[in-house]
Formats: C-alpha cells, sequence, structure tokens
C-alpha cells in the first residue's frame, strides 16, 4: 500500500485541503511525507490572493511551518524545494519518481499560475510518465473538515484495466474499516454516445432491449466482483446506475455519501486528446469527493 507521499503546496490556503487527507492517510498507513514547492518561472505576484513564493528560503520556511504542524500529529515530513523545468506538472510527476514516492496528493484549485487548471494536467502527466496514483482533493470552502473514509466508491466499466482500482480501494478500506460500492453505469436510449445513438434510432426499440440485456450483464458481473471483495472481509455493495456516465456517477456518490472515489483510467503520455474525453477527466470538476486516480495497465 502507500507508503511515502508526496505533496506539492504552491503557497496558499486552497492549497493546504490536503492536509486532513495527508494526515489521516500517513497516520493510518504508516508512510511517509514529502512536501514539495515548485519555483515557477514567470510567476504571478500572487497565488489564490496571497503572496506567491518566488525565493528558495522563503518556500523552505513556509514548507518547515507545514511539517510543524504534521508532526504536531505525530507525522514526519520531509521538506523539498524544486525549480520548475519544463512546466510545474512535469516537474511534480518527475520529483514523485526521483523521491520513489506512490502516491500523489494535490489540490484541485492548481498550483501558482496555473490553478485549477493543473490538476488535470498532472494526473496526465503522473499517470502517462508511471504508475504512481494521484490522489485530488477539492478545497471545501473556509476550514477544510477532517478526512474520513468510510465509504468508497469504485466505478467500473466491465473491462479488466478498469478493475486495476480494485486493489488499491480494498487496501484503503482494510486501513479504515471503510465499504466499497461497485458501480457500472450502462446507457439509456437517450443517453447513448456517438455511433451508438445513431445506430439506437434506427431501431429504438432492439436498441432498448439490448441495454436492457447490457444491464443484466452488469449486474452479473459487478456481483461477481463484489463476492471477491466480500471474501476478504471488507462490506461491499455492488449497483448498476442507468444514464450518463458522469452524470450518474455524480449522483451515485452523492446518494451514498461517498468519501472518496477510486478509479483507473488510460492517462497516458502524448495521449491529450484520450485524457480530455476520458470519464475521468470529466468527472474530476464535478466531484467533490475526493477522487484517487490509478494508472490503468494497457496492452502493449
Amino acid at each position: 500500500m502507500f507508503r511515502h507521499l508526496l505533496v506539492p503546496l504552491d503557497g496558499s490556503g486552497l492549497a493546504e485541503a490536503v492536509l486532513p487527507a495527508t494526515g489521516a492517510l500517513a497516520g493510518r498507513l504508516g508512510a511517509r511525507v514529502t512536501l514539495l514547492h515548485v519555483l515557477e518561472h514567470g510567476a504571478p505576484e500572487t497565488v489564490h490572493g496571497e503572496p506567491h513564493l518566488t525565493r528558495s528560503q522563503d518556500a523552505q520556511a513556509y514548507l518547515e511551518g507545514v511539517a510543524k504542524r504534521l508532526a504536531a500529529q505525530g507525522i514526519t515530513a520531509e521538506c523539498v524545494v524544486d525549480h520548475e523545468r519544463e512546466d510545474v506538472a512535469r516537474t511534480i510527476a518527475a520529483r514523485g519518481a526521483t523521491q520513489g514516492a506512490d502516491l500523489i496528493v494535490i489540490c484541485t484549485h492548481g498550483y501558482g499560475g496555473l490553478r485549477d487548471l493543473l490538476f488535470g494536467r498532472v494526473a496526465q502527466q503522473v499517470l502517462g510518465s508511471g504508475t504512481i496514483p494521484v490522489l485530488l482533493i477539492r478545497p471545501a470552502g473556509g476550514e477544510q473538515p477532517p478526512f474520513t473514509c468510510r465509504r468508497i466508491l469504485v466505478p467500473l466499466d466491465g473491462t479488466g484495466p478498469s478493475e486495476a482500482a480494485l486493489p488499491v480501494a480494498s487496501a484503503l478500506a482494510q486501513a479504515f474499516g471503510a465499504e466499497v460500492v461497485l458501480v457500472h453505469v450502462v446507457p439509456t436510449l437517450m443517453t447513448l454516445p456517438g455511433d451508438r445513438a445513431a445506430a439506437a434510432q434506427l431501431m429504438p426499440t432492439a436498441a432498448a432491449a439490448m441495454l436492457d440485456a447490457e444491464a443484466e450483464r452488469a449486474a452479473t458481473y459487478l456481483e461477481g466482483l463484489r463476492g471477491r471483495v466480500d471474501a476478504t472481509g471488507i462490506n461491499a455493495h455492488a449497483m448498476v446506475e442507468r444514464g450518463e456516465s458522469v452524470q450518474a456517477l455524480v449522483a451515485a456518490a452523492t446518494a451514498h455519501r461517498v468519501d472518496l472515489v477510486v478509479m483507473a483510467t488510460h492517462a497516458r503520455a502524448g495521449m491529450a486528446a484520450v485524457w480530455t474525453g476520458s470519464v475521468a477527466a470529466r468527472l474530476l470538476p464535478h466531484m467533490a469527493a475526493p477522487v484517487l486516480l490509478v494508472r490503468a495497465p494497457t496492452a502493449e
């Protein structure tokens, strides 16, 4: 499981929304923490309305202050100040590899001048260049609440690659005593994408029957996975949702009061178009709960 957390911070209060989760994960998993600040080239004077950290000594002092706050919780944190290379996202990804981190924890509202654009770029860059999972946390507004992990949602699409999220979700469920909710979304006639929608218009009755059969197969598939998870001592639930994938997943997360979403994604380097159109990328802006992205295996 996760033994080394890399936590990029830009010096803003918004970015510190990751600290409750960092402390909870490090405490439960016995993981060590590396706090990272990347000095940006041509950075703005302020970040999220606060003075920007542009000098190494200021960044080091800031990180050491955060480390002291974590130390009060019994969490040991190393402080690292790095200089931007090609861009901030690639620098964070490279630092994660050189530090030997196995999880990167970052705020969705960005890093310095990139602000909320970074969460997608870091996820794509990190998952594209290696296998380090990325935990993305949205700031709550005001004081960030304590991190709880009582219920974990795992979206699945019926394929082996999507199941890469299961070992991670199961390990976290064991550590926190959480439940796991397995979800598969099957479209309706009104939410069929692209070419499938065009074909369904020609034969709507047949298309509806095929979607109903797809939902039945999905239920059988999820039940098999639920049994495997249950066998490890974790309380697991399986559910098939109907509709547009992102809307259905957000609704399921809300209805079940999910504390964390763990999902696999294809975020391969050089495939920006694939990433932009992926369920993971489209889900992130709409999901209030933290989202942990795991690199899905690909056929070579």
